[in-house]
């Protein structure tokens, strides 16, 4: 019996796209440091409410589709 081969997509395509996701989050981040008055201490809270924000937002706009 002859098994399948799934096809990849290229690894630069994805890599391609983590990146700009990875700089949309870094973004994000940085504008809910200087929201709060560039206070120290909150760096990986930044990250992951961007993430989140971020991912609900492409999510909103895939269902609108």
């Amino acid at each position: 019996m002859a098994e399948e081969v799934q096809k990849k997509p290229p690894a630069n395509t994805t890599t391609d796209s983590k990146l700009v996701f990875e700089e949309e989050i870094r973004s994000r981040a940085f504008e809910l440091y200087e929201e709060r008055g560039r206070e120290d201490g909150h760096d990986f809270d930044d990250w992951l409410r961007a993430e989140t924000e971020l991912i609900e937002s492409k999510a909103a706009v895939k269902d609108a589709a």
